[in-house]
């Protein structure tokens, strides 16, 4: 079981998520991040600010992990057009 750490900044971020998806951010890092090995939706980034990211909804929640989880940045994902490059 891993211990997780919010930093100020996702926490300010999750403030001001809409209560739903905000339920199912805290719901997933809950479930997903506790234990790494079973993780579904966890993918390790490369040339990357961050090491890990897992995917919840049309939310990306970004993470360290050093022996515990470190929660950095909670990004929201836009749907992308033919407007978007």
């Amino acid at each position: 079981m891993n211990s997780i750490f919010w930093r100020p900044k996702a926490l300010r971020q999750l403030r001001k998520i809409e209560s739903r998806a905000n339920k199912q951010i805290r719901g997933a890092v809950t479930n997903e991040l506790s234990d790494l090995g079973t993780a579904r939706n966890v993918s390790a980034l490369v040339n990357h600010e961050y090491g890990y990211r897992l995917r919840v909804g049309n939310y990306r929640v970004f993470f360290n992990f050093d022996g515990a989880v470190h929660i950095v940045s909670i990004e929201e994902v836009r749907k992308r057009n033919e407007r978007s490059y």
